[in-house]
């Protein structure tokens, strides 16, 4: 049986790279990736915890967040297409769609 603390950790190193890839990345599909390791990392959390609980109501949250990160990955790489046909990239600092 793994241990919580163990699975903790786990979790904070997959959220630190998810982070760092947000942070230092400028292609807008690895951003988008990063933000799927994040949402992982939240989703270990929710089933270590929901164990260490005898509860199903972290696994029950964690459907629902793999839910929501399938809508979030559809919609996101929909806008990375409209942004690849009209600017003919996808790197995030070249993008200036939103600025005045």
């Amino acid at each position: 049986m793994i241990r919580l603390p163990l699975v903790l950790l786990f979790s904070a190193a997959l959220f630190s790279i998810g982070v760092y890839g947000v942070l230092a990345r400028r292609n807008a599909v690895m951003v988008l990736m990063a933000i799927e390791l994040m949402l992982n990392a939240v989703n270990v959390n929710l089933v270590g915890f929901s164990q260490l609980w005898r509860d199903l109501a972290g696994q029950v949250f964690a459907l629902f967040v793999i839910a929501v990160a399938a809508a979030e990955v559809g919609i996101g790489l929909a806008i990375v297409l409209l942004i690849y046909r009209n600017r003919e990239t996808i790197d995030l600092s070249e993008v200036s769609l939103l600025k005045w």
